[in-house]
């Protein structure tokens, strides 16, 4: 059992972490494995996560004056907690294939830079391209017109070099004049 003072360590530690993420996920977990759940902590935190099963009334209390004050109010039932204050398309993504794979972990809410979302939206935000494929898209983008730019530009160097290369092959350049003689 713990003592009062470890209770409000863990509650002041958990006020802090919610106060400072964008993205938190409600879960249920009830009938999960050992090894099913070591698979999503390790998903979660690979996507740069953290992931908390927690008491209802300790998860409550810590939301308290927090943007997901809302989602985690008047719990029932076992639930646990996944966050971050990173990319929310990640962490859902990560809880997405876990709950494919273990039929046992469900969703329940979550919430998104303030907005709560439904299961079906977690799963919509889960379809999305992750931070990384999107900045890489942009890149390529931003880098089109550069690139269009620059090959027109070789073109006309290019287009003059090869004409002036087939005027040679033709002899349109002067030389018809005798051939030189060579002295023997």
């Amino acid at each position: 059992m713990k003592k009062r003072s470890e209770k409000q360590e863990d509650l002041d530690k958990l006020k802090t972490q919610l106060a400072t993420v964008s993205t938190v996920i409600l879960s249920t977990f009830q009938g999960i494995t050992v090894e099913d759940d070591n698979k999503l902590r390790r998903a979660v935190q690979a996507a740069g996560g953290h992931y908390q099963v927690v008491k209802n009334t300790l998860a409550e209390r810590a939301a308290t004056g927090t943007p997901n004050e809302a989602l985690l109010k008047d719990l029932k039932g076992t639930n646990s907690i996944a966050y971050t204050a990173t990319d929310p398309v990640s962490l859902a993504k990560a809880l997405t294939k876990i709950a494919k794979d273990v039929p046992a972990y469900q969703f329940r809410a979550g919430i998104v830079e303030g907005r709560v979302l439904s299961i079906a939206e977690i799963q919509q935000l889960a379809s999305l391209p992750s931070k990384e494929e999107l900045i890489s898209k942009i890149m390529f983008l931003l880098g089109a017109p550069a690139q269009r730019i620059a090959s027109a530009l070789a073109a006309v160097n290019r287009n003059l070099a090869v004409t002036v290369s087939e005027a040679v092959k033709a002899n349109k350049f002067g030389s018809e004049s005798a051939p030189v003689e060579t002295a023997q």
